[in-house]
């Protein structure tokens, strides 16, 4: 909320950038040589979007366009509003980006988009902010209800009618927006606008877009995650993605692209997240990005990338070894390696290879290993997933992600619902209640293992202990653990991390009592490196009453404490 407060909206400018879309050959000198002849001109290919009724001619009075959206955090930045907002053509300088949190009340967001008294509303719809959204647009309606409010974003794209947000809009973009938003905007402007509300994008070729990475502010470069992409959609057809609906996986011009880095890198950007599905589906321009990164490598330099298991050949192999610690994060989904279970979502993945190239990537490089699971795909039992964490466990990841299965509105694994019989949480985030394997009780003891397999494992503030806990069977010694702990607290959120160590403890005590003298001074190592200021010998590391040796007269208790 304090974040908010300071940075209540985005103030976008220009930066200087090359038009020069060619493709000659790839190396710093050259990129250098581009920027250096760059000019201050920002051109924009014309595109086929306009229909019958449209007109060229943009009203004089330059209507105030807001692009806004809700971030789960004021480290997120909008990649699709700076989209949105790179390809208005004429229209931007009529145009401002807004980006609130979802902590915000509804009220003080449509404040302070009323601030600029705007006349057409864009809203970046999600399945993390729809929630709040809906309630921003709501209350916008009833308090400037002559405002032209459009919505976009994958969440209102598919099962549209359906949606109550949709009901407040006036217009509802599906699909990538990135060129059909601006129509729509000039539409709205020349009186022209289309007599139906909901409006299907149409594809969009890469080499029309104008790129937005100018329009990431040094606020931005300074605080915030950059998002970026080299590619657009996904080959493989996994059922519970949207990405499966894509035919194909579509690169940028890699020239171009690269030189985009280097305006970014130039002005000190050093937090990179790749949004790409498959960042090493095509194994040359993944050597080239990694190398242009690695050919700038600083001490505060961090890129990420989603990257399939299976395809890591030798080249990349050796050239990942050249990184430094803290320079790369690897997310790694695994999803199941139940073989069954990958089949009945349309995943093919050599299970053999991807755990072989797991082992290799955590003992031979300096990359974090964030690898996903997800609870409650179709045909999944308790089983299956306990024998899927174990076989991930050992592979040595610093994180693993147990994810629930969420319903996606478009993707293909609703068509499973009546055979497996899927119930899903009518509430977002849509997350899977139970199925015909698995009862809504077994998916509640889920959803609290992974929640305190993520305060615990995942967090990185118990890695001198968890190993010294945990046997052979990790997912068995963990739920004991999970419900030891919540049959004490009742809780899953809201336990501070002084409180989390000594349950942990007393946790180990109860169940395993042959492990708790080793685990407490393991523990020990973990708090001292937490910095947390209370000493270690104050916390309460047993979970029966140890026996105090105390005088006999309890009269001389405040004497006593005067002494030594």
């Amino acid at each position: 909320m304090a974040e908010q407060i300071n940075h209540p909206e985005l103030t976008v400018r220009q930066i200087d950038l090359t038009e020069d879309r060619t493709s000659d050959p790839i190396t710093p000198d050259s990129i250098k040589a581009d920027l250096i002849e760059s000019s201050t001109a920002i051109t924009y290919q014309s595109t086929n979007q306009s229909t019958g009724q449209s007109s060229d001619k943009i009203d004089k009075s330059s209507p105030k366009i807001v692009l806004a959206t809700l971030n789960a955090r004021y480290f997120h930045t909008s990649f699709g509003l700076r989209y949105l907002y790179a390809n208005l053509k004429e229209l931007q300088s009529c145009c401002e980006i807004k980006e609130f949190i979802i902590q915000t009340r509804a009220i003080d967001i449509v404040e302070q988009i009323l601030e600029a008294k705007p006349d057409i509303v864009g809203f970046g719809v999600y399945i993390w902010n729809i929630v709040e959204t809906t309630d921003v647009v709501s209350l916008l309606k009833v308090i400037a209800p002559e405002i032209k409010i459009i919505l976009g974003g994958p969440e209102v794209s598919y099962e549209t009618e359906q949606q109550a947000i949709v009901g407040y809009a006036d217009y509802v973009l599906t699909g990538p927006a990135d060129l059909s938003f601006y129509q729509l905007c000039k539409d709205i402007i020349n009186e022209t606008a289309p007599d139906r509300k909901i409006i299907n994008s149409t594809p969009v070729a890469l080499a029309e877009l104008e790129l937005p990475y100018q329009y990431y502010t040094d606020e931005d470069l300074k605080h915030r995650l950059l998002y970026v992409e080299a590619s657009r959609g996904c080959p493989f057809k996994c059922e519970f993605c949207l990405s499966s609906l894509d035919k194909t996986s579509d690169p940028f011009e890699l020239t171009l692209f690269l030189k985009q880095m280097e305006v970014l890198y130039q002005r000190g950007a050093r937090n990179f997240k790749f949004i790409d599905r498959t960042f090493n589906l095509n194994i040359n321009t993944t050597m080239q990005i990694m190398q242009f990164f690695l050919d700038r490598m600083t001490d505060d330099l961090y890129l990420h990338f989603e990257v399939v298991p299976d395809h890591l050949p030798r080249k990349l192999k050796e050239l990942l070894t050249q990184f430094p610690e803290g320079s790369l994060q690897f997310e790694i989904g695994i999803q199941t390696f139940n073989v069954e279970v990958q089949k009945n979502i349309s995943r093919k993945q050599n299970n053999a290879k991807s755990k072989d190239n797991l082992i290799w990537l955590k003992d031979n490089t300096n990359a974090h290993i964030h690898a996903d699971l997800i609870f409650g795909l179709p045909g999944e039992t308790f089983d299956t997933f306990k024998d899927s964490f174990n076989q991930l466990y050992h592979c040595r990841p610093h994180e693993i992600q147990m994810g629930i299965l969420k319903r996606l509105k478009g993707s293909p694994i609703i068509r499973h619902t009546e055979a497996f019989d899927l119930r899903f949480n009518p509430l977002p985030p849509f997350n899977i209640l139970s199925t015909d394997r698995v009862s809504f009780t077994t998916m509640q003891r889920i959803n609290r293992f992974a929640r305190y397999w993520d305060m615990i494992g995942n967090s990185g503030r118990f890695k001198y202990s968890l190993p010294h806990i945990l046997s052979d069977k990790p997912f068995d010694d963990f739920m004991a653990i999970t419900e030891w702990i919540f049959n004490k607290t009742g809780q899953i959120h809201k336990i501070n991390l002084k409180k989390l160590f000594e349950l942990l403890s007393q946790s180990v005590e109860a169940l395993f009592p042959e492990k708790h003298q080793l685990v407490i001074s393991k523990i020990e190592l973990d708090y001292e490196a937490s910095k947390l200021k209370s000493l270690f010998n104050g916390l309460n590391l047993y979970a029966v009453p140890q026996v105090e040796t105390t005088s006999k007269n309890k009269s001389l208790k405040r004497q006593q404490r005067h002494m030594g």
